[in-house]
């Protein structure tokens, strides 16, 4: 199999439970709910994606036509001293490509190994996190996991929806725009009034980290 990766880089951990943690972001091409192309938004199932998961050429970016080719690249991007190695499987779409030839490279690495997915493609059991963003109207396929982080607000994907599934954590995360502030508010006014979920804040954009 050959893995287009769109980029590749170290950072920290912008969102969700692992915020502020050092982390390899891998992030593979294509998604499953929008060609990423602007004329193609209006129809797309998600709309509202503020990420370029086109082609190759981000930092870090290439095609690996092998688990251990791109296992090699996340270790060499690694620059911490001590702790547990952390990587952050994300797209697009990234199921569409991570199987577990490549989980199990990445682990052999000595990699804790994360996904943030969609939820419309079950994810392999080998994953030590599992974090899903459900989208609009998709159909959720991964209904259990680590970490649910909701875009909020959706008309067509209110909290409601998601509570009673089975996941250890359950975020809100304003959705961002030219609504951010209002939606920010109407994030904490919900959390506020079902502490089953939490905030999560896009602390990468605040801080201006990648």
């Amino acid at each position: 199999m050959t893995y287009s990766v769109k980029e590749c880089f170290y950072t920290l951990q912008g969102e969700g439970a692992h915020t502020g943690r050092a982390a390899v972001f891998l992030r593979f091409a294509g998604c499953n709910l929008w060609s990423g192309l602007e004329r193609d938004r209006a129809s797309a199932v998600c709309k509202f994606c503020d990420t370029d998961f086109i082609g190759v050429d981000g930092d870090g970016g290439g095609k690996f036509t092998s688990a251990i080719a791109v296992a090699n690249h996340v270790a060499a991007r690694w620059q911490g001293v001590g702790g547990r190695r952390y990587v952050v499987c994300t797209g697009g779409e990234p199921l569409l490509q991570l199987d577990e030839e490549l989980i199990a490279a990445l682990q052999a690495k000595g990699f804790e190994v994360a996904v943030e997915t969609n939820g419309t493609i079950e994810a392999p059991a080998s994953l030590d996190w599992i974090c899903v963003s459900p989208k609009s109207t998709s159909e959720l396929k991964q209904t259990r996991g680590s970490e649910l982080k909701l875009v909020y607000p959706q008309a067509d994907a209110p909290p409601e929806n998601y509570a009673h599934l089975a996941f250890d954590n359950f975020f809100l995360q304003p959705m961002d725009g030219p609504n951010r502030e209002a939606n920010t508010a109407a994030c904490i006014a919900y959390c506020l009034a079902h502490p089953q979920w939490r905030l999560s804040l896009q602390t990468h954009k605040v801080t201006g980290i990648p």
